[in-house]
């Protein structure tokens, strides 16, 4: 973090943001904005902060918790958090993200280019009607072209496997990129690649829906349609209260 000297431009993010404004206001190091912020201030739970990514990609986040569900908040009063970050002690610490493509006939503009702070999900769209998809890591076949069938799958960061990764497979990791199956015959129902690789999915019967963390756009996918992803260059930022010992850890 920065001195105590310098000016941060802040913004107050969530449905009670507001409540901070008081607050933050004792601080002079501390100037509210609404757009190009230094640091984004999440007042709420784990879907504000990933709210927040989205919106300010990379910039630091700073998640104050007022949720029943906020794993990844700090649960201290905001008092406490807005002083820490004032005089610049809240811990910079920096997550794995992933980009992912999605190519297709329906996809133009060279594909979807996207995001994720915690994993992209690809689910049925059909109630009755299961998934096939193809997998190669680094563009290696995942098994002697084995097509896989189910309801979908998930690709998680370590960031991202305390959420719907820990729903599928009642387990987390902390480090490389997860992949983990939903409602599928497979012997395994996840395995873990190198953050380094390069993941590629192919479906071979949809159709099928995409999303990105929490995000409210659903992408639509057909068969034939293609989905890589890699780690992103640049990380998440998140000022913590404590230094993060793992990715994967509650703060």
């Amino acid at each position: 973090m920065r001195r105590r000297t310098e000016i941060m431009r802040v913004v107050l993010f969530g449905p009670q943001a507001e409540d901070l404004a008081e607050i933050a206001a004792r601080y002079p190091e501390i100037e509210r904005v609404d757009e190009h912020p230094d640091v984004v201030v999440c007042y709420g739970g784990d879907g504000t902060l990933l709210a927040a990514e989205q919106r300010w990609p990379s910039v630091p986040k700073a998640p104050i918790r007022h949720s029943r569900r906020g794993n990844r908040c700090i649960a201290r009063p905001p008092e406490e958090v807005l002083e820490r970050l004032a005089a610049g002690r809240l811990v910079r610490t920096e997550y794995l993200k992933l980009m992912g493509i999605l190519r297709g006939p329906a996809h133009t503009r060279s594909g979807h280019d996207l995001r994720a702070m915690n994993e992209f999900s690809v689910h049925m769209a059909r109630i009755n009607s299961a998934v096939r998809f193809k997998i190669w890591i680094d563009d290696e076949s995942y098994g002697p072209d084995r097509e896989i069938l189910g309801d979908g799958f998930v690709i998680s960061t370590p960031f991202g496997s305390m959420a719907y990764f820990n729903h599928i497979t009642r387990g987390f990791f902390r480090q490389g990129i997860g992949i983990a199956f939903k409602s599928t015959s497979e012997h395994t129902n996840h395995f873990i690649v190198p953050e380094s690789a390069v993941v590629r999915i192919l479906i071979t019967r949809g159709p099928a829906l995409l999303a990105q963390d929490n995000s409210l756009e659903y992408l639509n996918i057909l068969e034939g349609d293609e989905l890589v992803v890699r780690r992103q260059d640049q990380p998440a930022v998140i000022l913590t209260w404590d230094a993060m010992r793992y990715p994967s850890d509650k703060f």
